[in-house]
């Protein structure tokens, strides 16, 4: 009879393409996880994947396989969850993953918040872009998702909790009056300065400004807004800032930030989670602690 210890084992093998590399994810040994693979092919009778010293390729059944053995462990998180969610709420384990552009300026404000309200909460963080944060949610390796919306995935749910206006942070070398409200047109000679492909805050404020470039954009490869300040503070260009960020990251008087004229260029913030998971109320709650710390 196959065990759910072998359909973890073999989905990690799946994601590693790798046994030395599964083995070490479920904190195995690589003989003992290899044992467990095969024992696996022998149950079904299938051949499930193509091994060399190198890699592992999975056989066409074997991505089969794999498909099922996911769906059969995100069910039995589910189950977990559901009880976990009746006993208390905001209990247990959740897996949280927040983008770059939002995790240095909630989760400061937001741990302290869940430690005394949920005490009995377990918060496992991940942060990283949206595309990959997505997946992990859609595969099980995440339970929600905090993110710019919206993501229009199938099978997923979203909730909004608030709205991200953007600033425009200039150097203040040019001596421009704070008051000046900022056109998209206003951007078109500028040497926009941006975060490398795969931030969605990229892709937002090109969504914003792009039909209006002349002149070329500036993608300095970095991951980090603080990065891309340091390059505004010292006159290389201008970027465009969540104002989520900017009293966290505006410490530097070399920087002006000025705002966008009406109709304001913004962001809709929530959080993402499968439609089938048993833990929505809990989520909601989360949410209601998020939309606390955002409108203090």
């Amino acid at each position: 009879m196959l065990t759910v210890k072998q359909l973890r084992y073999f989905v990690a093998v799946q994601q590693h393409r790798h046994f030395g590399n599964a083995a070490e994810n479920v904190c195995v040994s690589q003989p003992a996880l290899s044992m467990q693979i095969r024992d696996m092919e022998k149950e079904l009778g299938l051949s499930l994947m193509e091994r060399n010293a190198h890699h592992v390729r999975l056989t066409p059944e074997g991505e089969e396989v794999a498909e099922r053995a996911n769906e059969i462990l995100r069910a039995l998180q589910d189950l977990r969850d559901y009880a976990e969610q009746v006993a208390a709420p905001l209990s247990g384990q959740i897996r949280l993953g927040v983008i770059p552009s939002l995790a240095p300026y909630i989760l400061p404000k937001l741990l302290p918040v869940l430690a005394t309200q949920y005490p009995k909460l377990q918060l496992d963080l991940r942060e990283t872009v949206t595309a990959t944060l997505i997946a992990e949610l859609k595969q099980g390796h995440l339970d929600v998702v905090l993110a710019a919306l919206p993501v229009d995935e199938a099978g997923l749910e979203e909730l909004e909790i608030f709205e991200d206006h953007f600033l425009l942070a200039v150097s203040s070398a040019r001596q421009i009056d704070e008051r000046t409200k900022i056109g998209p047109g206003d951007l078109a000679k500028e040497n926009l300065l941006l975060l490398e492909e795969g931030h969605c805050l990229r892709d937002q404020t090109l969504s914003f400004c792009g039909s209006t470039r002349q002149s070329g954009t500036a993608n300095v490869g970095a991951t980090s807004i603080a990065t891309v300040l340091h390059m505004v503070a010292a006159g290389y260009g201008v970027t465009v800032l969540p104002q989520i960020c900017a009293d966290t990251e505006i410490a530097d008087d070399r920087i002006t930030l000025l705002r966008f004229a009406e109709p304001k260029a913004s962001r809709r913030i929530g959080l993402i989670w499968r439609k089938t998971s048993p833990k929505s109320q809990d989520y909601k709650a989360l949410a209601a602690c998020l939309h606390s710390i955002t409108n203090e």
